[in-house]
């Protein structure tokens, strides 16, 4: 079987930041599924699983009403890993060009009073939210983005080298 693209991301070497994950052709548009990695994954602790929830709703609901992007948003939701999420926006776009829609999205996350959605008709757990969590976590990825505007690190992939078999195939260790 094919190695999924995000299984190609050398998970020791990622820094938390905006990657271009995927580009996928649909008929006559396409669509680019975001990596934006919170934490460094394998070293720091996850992001807490009720305030991860928490950052969902908040950010997608920013994402929808943002009057410049909100057309563009497919999906905003999080990573199995708890290191992230991933935003799928229509067309094509270097990671560098949303890095302040994002950066003002968690910026968002400070002034919240409530989680948009958390009733038991419009959500699934809606009892599994932590705001003041999210307003942490939001403040420690959106200061980090600030300071590391200028790094190409944050918006690089680094990718995950395979040696080859005898027969060219790539080598799978597990």
């Amino acid at each position: 079987m094919e190695l999924i693209q995000s299984f190609t991301v050398d998970h020791t070497r990622i820094v938390p930041g905006i990657f271009t994950s995927r580009v996928d052709r649909l008929g006559d548009y396409s669509v680019t599924t975001y990596d934006v990695r919170v934490k460094k994954p394998n070293k720091e602790p996850v992001i807490d699983v009720a305030a991860m929830h928490t950052l969902e709703h908040l950010i997608a609901t920013y994402l929808r009403n943002d009057p410049e992007w909100k057309d563009e948003v497919v999906y905003w939701g999080p990573m199995g890993c708890l290191t992230g999420f991933y935003l799928i926006l229509k067309g094509s776009r270097p990671s560098r060009e949303i890095h302040d829609l994002l950066l003002k999205a968690f910026r968002s996350v400070e002034d919240a009073q409530e989680v948009p959605g958390a009733t038991p008709e419009n959500c699934g757990n809606y009892l599994m939210h932590n705001l003041e969590m999210a307003k942490w976590y939001a403040r420690e990825y959106a200061d980090y983005l600030e300071a590391n505007a200028g790094n190409s690190d944050i918006f690089e992939y680094p990718k995950t080298e395979r040696p080859l078999t005898g027969d060219g195939q790539d080598f799978f260790d597990s």
